[in-house]
């Protein structure tokens, strides 16, 4: 391997570094993001229970990625700080605990799930249509769950070397084929026959089997890429260092697995309301999803420059990072909440539900609009600031004890005991993320958060 020109003590301006680190992964939020949109239009021309069922059937997936995404992010703070010293040696290393962990757990999610699809349906929906038409979908995009878990590796350690060119080139053909294989297939082209959402499954599955194999091929028909490596090189890691960063990862895992079991819990309660009401809140979330990849997208860049420095032991410089991920955070809370109040209208016009199912959609999306500030703030102080530190012990009780402690109650409250509609059940939920702010912030300024795991000296 080539030796790496690399001075630690590089003294970019933060924001130019940002934007440059941040493009290419907010493009890589909204190419995921697209997918989901694509497919929420696309499904939900066919019906509004076809859509229910697809939702129902993704949360289901939701919470499988959730579990890799804490994994892998855990992992990665560690990532993040060897490639700030250029150890490839233990780079390589992380990124055979994440291969590891994704085989663990991809192979008895897939059996599970196939085995089991028509119970995972009902805990969203007792819609008879709605158990079918997901039952239909879960047994045949199930198996995308592996070739997804594959990429994801590949995906978040190329954001960790702050390598994405590639890997995001690769994202938007993935969304490319998926959009086409949905027009096909859904609908019937070409001599096709119209397969509905056993169509959306298919396409679902042969663009994340695409996307797996591109992404490998991408590392390993290039020269002397960080992450091409042997499987000598990837699995001869430690216990030790599988320890460590299990330490770390674990943590990031029960957080986000309980989010986002949190998450599904909460999109079952707005199933009880109706049919309709699942479909609306499966919009309001990939919608504002959509517009919030801008914050997951800088967020991650801000995790990284963060992480770097404190790998090079420079804790001062990384407090400064994160304060300007605040002012960052606080702009963009502003122009998105504006924009998706504005966009309300010309979005319900796409789905054409029925007058009732529009309203409702409308006012979601409002919610959704006023509630993104706090739930931005706490998320960018988390995930791009706390967790960086490898703060993730904290982390966890903070979002444990609000999304499942008050969130999914408050839910429930809002449904079943004052029969409220769904908007106002989604404001409801939302108070959580107003208190929750304040305990990040805390957090923030008492500089606890800042480990470094490089065993270089604090500068």
């Amino acid at each position: 391997m080539k030796k790496v020109n690399f001075n630690i003590t590089d003294g970019d301006n933060f924001y130019r570094r940002l934007t440059i680190t941040g493009i290419p992964m907010v493009i890589q939020q909204v190419i995921s993001v697209t997918l989901n949109l694509a497919d929420t239009i696309m499904v939900g021309k066919v019906s509004e229970n076809a859509l229910a069922a697809v939702g129902a059937a993704n949360q289901v997936y939701f919470i499988f990625g959730v579990v890799l995404f804490g994994i892998f992010s855990g992992a990665a703070v560690h990532a993040v700080q060897y490639w700030g010293i250029r150890d490839l040696v233990s780079l390589r290393k992380i990124v055979g605990i994440d291969y590891t962990m994704c085989m663990v757990l991809s192979l008895p999610a897939i059996a599970a799930v196939f085995f089991a699809a028509p119970f995972f349906i009902r805990i969203f929906s007792d819609d008879a249509e709605v158990i079918l038409l997901g039952t239909q979908y879960l047994k045949i995009a199930c198996f995308s769950y592996f070739f997804s878990g594959m990429t994801f590796v590949i995906s978040y350690n190329s954001r960790a070397i702050q390598d994405l060119k590639y890997p995001t080139m690769i994202n938007a053909g993935a969304i490319a084929l998926n959009i086409l294989l949905n027009y096909v297939l859904i609908y019937g082209h070409f001599g096709i026959p119209a397969l509905g959402v056993k169509g959306a499954a298919i396409a679902t599955l042969t663009a994340r089997v695409f996307e797996c194999i591109a992404m490998h091929l991408c590392i390993y028909l290039r020269n002397e890429h960080p992450l091409k490596a042997m499987p000598k090189e990837l699995f001869s890691y430690s216990q030790t260092l599988f320890a460590s960063v299990m330490k770390t990862a674990v943590p990031v895992i029960i957080t986000e697995g309980l989010w986002a079991v949190s998450v599904s819990a909460i999109f079952a309660a707005y199933g009880r309301i109706s049919a309709s009401a699942l479909a609306v809140s499966q919009i309001a979330v990939t919608v504002t999803d959509f517009f919030q990849t801008v914050y997951f997208g800088l967020g991650n860049a801000a995790a990284v420059l963060v992480g770097e420095v404190l790998g090079q032991g420079r804790k001062e410089t990384a407090f400064q990072y994160s304060g300007k991920v605040f002012k960052v955070t606080w702009v963009l809370n502003v122009v998105m909440t504006a924009v998706i109040i504005l966009a309300r209208t010309p979005i319900a016009i796409i789905y054409d539900f029925s007058p009732e199912t529009t309203d409702m959609l409308m006012k979601a999306l409002l919610v959704y609009a006023v509630a993104m500030t706090p739930k931005m703030l706490a998320y960018m102080t988390i995930c791009a600031i706390l967790r960086a530190g490898g703060d993730t012990v904290f982390c966890m009780y903070i979002d444990v004890t609000f999304n499942v402690g008050v969130q999914i109650p408050l839910a429930y409250i809002g449904v079943l005991v004052l029969h409220w509609p769904l908007h106002w059940v989604m404001a409801l939920v939302a108070v959580a993320d107003f208190i929750k702010v304040f305990f990040c912030y805390h957090r923030y300024y008492s500089k606890k958060w800042m480990n470094i795991f490089t065993g270089r000296a604090e500068i």
